[in-house]
């Protein structure tokens, strides 16, 4: 049957309306054969630098160069689970969290998936992950209780935990004002900061971590009368910005007069503007190893892991996963 070239001319451009609205998504496939590296670079007045080309990277995998088998500067999807300190110090901190999290859900793409949790007595995280805004604004808390201790470690370790079999880059980012205090029960492993970078590296999540100076909340006397203690009840954990930068993420602290949504802001542009690096493993060795990224250019500083579980020969599984394809 013959068609009218009228005809063929309106399908062809109902087709290619079809496939503009519907994109196709990137997709990640596991490989023992890449070690993927998001690199986030920055000048020294912390503007991100998003105009670099492959020949500017080097990474060095236990000091030794390795030849990149992948590049890519396109935004990359993401899979992230924010948690929520609600300890009862953060009580007077509610409405600015909750401001901050608006800025941060504005600035997702939408290919970003999200489940937003909270810890304080209990640990509590999202059921699924969501593009939809409103289902993550109503997933925000609505009332914090003054006696709340601060999980921080382990409400990490279960974060990262939910990703399961998630693909693509993941993410937690954990605004927290407080030294971790978990609230043990009988028989529950203790979990610490180290136990969080190594599960991070074993399963390539990447930390971004906001430190909040608590705002208003009185000091504590001490034992001993420490000044210098009693100063530290109001910073955020000592270990919280070691954990960040070692997994590749980023360490904000905030201060009293500091705006938390201009932090979550920061978070979000970052995330849609780091570099996607791969290069083969040279060993099989199922060891830790260190991996380093330098630039070519001076002036300018890259942030990415410092770690990652290299495939043990013969297993046919590599731990660091997705990797963009």
């Amino acid at each position: 049957m013959w068609v009218r070239p009228w005809r063929l001319l309106i399908w062809s451009v109902a087709l290619l309306a079809a496939q503009a609205s519907n994109p196709q998504a990137p997709v990640y496939r596991s490989t023992a054969d890449m070690v993927p590296l998001f690199v986030t670079v920055a000048d020294k007045n912390g503007r991100l630098a998003t105009d670099l080309t492959k020949d500017d990277f080097r990474v060095f995998d236990n000091g030794r160069a390795q030849p990149l088998t992948l590049f890519d500067s396109t935004p990359q999807p993401v899979r992230l689970i924010v948690m929520l300190d609600v300890s009862g110090s953060m009580i007077g901190n509610l409405p600015i969290l909750r401001a901050a999290c608006d800025q941060l859900f504005a600035r997702l793409r939408p290919d970003d998936r999200v489940r937003v949790g909270t810890f304080g007595h209990t640990i509590e995280i999202g059921a699924a992950f969501t593009g939809d805004v409103a289902a993550m604004r109503a997933a925000l808390p609505t009332a914090i209780a003054p006696d709340a201790p601060t999980p921080l470690w382990r409400a990490l370790d279960q974060a990262i935990g939910e990703f399961r079999d998630e693909t693509g880059r993941r993410v937690v980012l954990v605004l927290s004002d407080g030294q971790d205090a978990p609230a043990m029960s009988f028989g529950q492993k203790y979990i610490g900061q180290l136990d969080v970078t190594d599960r991070a590296e074993r399963e390539d999540v990447m930390i971004y971590a906001v430190g909040l100076h608590s705002r208003g909340r009185p000091m504590m006397p001490v034992a001993g009368g420490n000044l210098g203690a009693m100063m530290a009840q109001n910073l955020p954990d000592p270990g919280l910005g070691k954990v960040a930068l070692d997994t590749g993420g980023g360490y904000l602290e905030i201060g009293p007069r500091d705006d938390l949504a201009a932090a979550f802001a920061r978070v979000a542009d970052e995330l849609h503007s780091q570099y996607l690096l791969g290069f083969a493993p040279p060993a099989r060795d199922g060891k830790s190893h260190g991996v380093e990224v330098k630039l070519a250019a001076s002036g300018l500083k890259p942030r990415a892991r410092k770690n990652y579980l290299a495939p043990k020969s013969g297993s046919g599984r590599f731990e660091p996963p997705p990797v963009f394809r």
